[in-house]
C-alpha cells in the first residue's frame, strides 16, 4: 500500500488542506499584552458572564469556535468533524462548549500541545479523504487551571521564578480541502520524552527536550534545514524552556537565530505583567497561532511557518506520587503556497 510517511514520525499531506478561517479569544490579562490587537474578542470579565471558572472556559471556547465558523461562513452544525481539548479533567471544557453544535466530535488531551494535535488530526482527516472540512480548537483558563493543577486562587500561594502563567484564551481553526491558504503541508507527531523533571513549577525544563526531539525528527525526516522556515514557533516553553531549546540545538551546531520564537514569551509583557517565565496552557499557543502568526502569514510577513506546540503529560495525582513529568511535542508545517 502506498504510504505518505517519510520516516518514523512525519507524514506529508498530498492534498495540503487549507486554513479557511481562524479565531482567537482572550481574557483581561491578555488584553493588556503586546498581542492584544490580534484577538477577535477580549473580555474584561474573566468569568465570561458565567458563575464558575470552568463554565467560563467553556463559554470562551464556544464563542471562539462560533467566530471561526462565522468567518468560514459555515454553521457549527455543518462542520463534519471537530477535534478539541483542554486542560480540565475529562476534557470537560471542550465537551461542554461543543455539546450544542450537533457536530461529530473528538475530545483530545495533549496538554499544552493540544492545538498542534488537533490541527494535525483535522488535516489528516481531510487528507485521508474522510471529509472536505474539519475544525481544530482548544482553550485554557488561568483560574480553572490553577484549581485543577495547583491551588485555588484563594490559597494565595507564591509562584516561583520558573513558573509560567496559564493563558486565559482559546483558538479555533476551520480547515477545508480547497481554499486560499495558508496550507498544512506536513505533520511530525511527537513521542513522549521524559527528562526526569519533577518540579511542576518548571514546565519549560520538562517540555524543552520534547520540542528538541520532535523538531530534530522533523528536520531529519523532511530533509528541511531550520532556515527553510521563516518562523519556527514553539508553545509554550516560556523563557526557561526556550533558552534550553536553543542550547540543545547549539550543541548540534545549529543556531535557531531570530526565526525561532516561543508563544509563551510573546503573549505577555513578561516583566511589567509579572508573568515570571511567560505564558502557558492550551490557549497560549492556540491564540497566538490563530491571531498573531496566521495574521502575519496572510500579510506576507512569514510564508513558511513550523508550529511545534508542547505539552506536559502529568496529572496532579502522578505529581503527588513523586512521578517525573513526561512531555510531548507535535509539529505542523504551515505554508502560504502549496508545494
Amino acid at each position: 500500500m502506498e504510504t505518505k510517511r517519510t520516516g518514523r514520525q512525519t507524514v506529508f499531506l498530498p492534498s495540503q488542506p487549507s486554513i479557511l478561517s481562524a479565531a482567537c479569544v482572550g481574557g483581561k490579562k491578555e488584553s493588556e499584552g503586546p498581542l492584544r490587537k490580534y484577538f477577535d474578542f477580549l473580555s474584561d470579565d474573566s468569568r465570561f458572564g458565567e458563575k464558575s471558572w470552568e463554565k467560563a472556559e467553556s463559554a470562551m471556547l464556544d464563542l471562539c469556535f462560533t467566530i471561526a465558523c462565522e468567518k468560514a461562513e459555515t454553521a457549527p452544525a455543518d462542520i463534519p468533524y471537530i477535534f478539541s481539548g483542554d486542560l480540565l479533567n475529562q476534557c470537560a471544557g471542550s465537551a461542554y462548549a461543543m455539546r450544542s453544535t450537533g457536530a461529530p466530535y473528538f475530545g483530545l488531551y495533549g496538554a499544552c500541545s493540544t492545538m498542534a494535535e488537533s490541527l494535525s488530526l483535522a488535516a489528516m482527516m481531510i487528507d485521508g479523504g474522510f471529509s472536505d472540512m474539519a475544525a481544530a480548537a482548544t482553550s485554557s483558563h488561568f483560574c480553572s487551571a490553577e484549581r485543577q493543577y495547583r491551588y485555588p486562587l484563594q490559597y494565595g500561594s507564591t509562584r516561583s521564578p520558573t513558573a509560567q502563567r496559564t493563558v486565559t484564551g482559546a483558538g479555533a481553526i476551520v480547515l477545508t480541502r480547497e481554499g486560499p491558504g495558508p496550507y498544512i503541508t506536513c505533520v511530525t507527531t511527537g513521542v513522549i520524552t521524559d527528562a526526569g523533571i519533577t518540579d511542576m513549577t518548571n514546565m519549560g525544563a520538562a517540555m524543552a527536550p520534547a520540542a528538541y526531539d520532535t523538531l530534530s525528527a522533523h528536520f531529519r525526516e523532511t530533509g528541511r534545514a531550520p532556515d527553510y522556515y521563516d518562523a519556527i514557533v514553539t508553545g509554550d516553553l516560556g523563557v526557561v524552556g526556550s533558552d534550553i531549546l536553543r542550547e540543545l540545538f547549539a550543541g548540534d551546531g545549529i543556531e535557531l537565530g531570530v526565526r525561532y520564537m516561543d508563544c509563551g514569551r510573546l503573549i505577555y509583557y513578561i516583566e511589567s505583567q509579572d508573568a515570571h517565565s511567560g505564558g502557558s496552557g492550551c490557549g497560549c499557543s492556540a491564540s497566538v497561532l490563530c491571531g498573531h502568526f496566521l495574521h502575519g502569514m496572510r500579510e506576507g510577513l512569514w510564508n513558511r511557518l513550523l508550529f511545534a506546540a508542547t505539552g506536559a503529560m502529568m496529572s496532579p495525582t502522578t505529581n503527588q506520587q513523586g512521578e517525573t513529568i513526561p512531555a510531548i511535542c507535535h509539529a505542523v508545517a504551515i505554508e502560504n503556497r502549496r508545494i
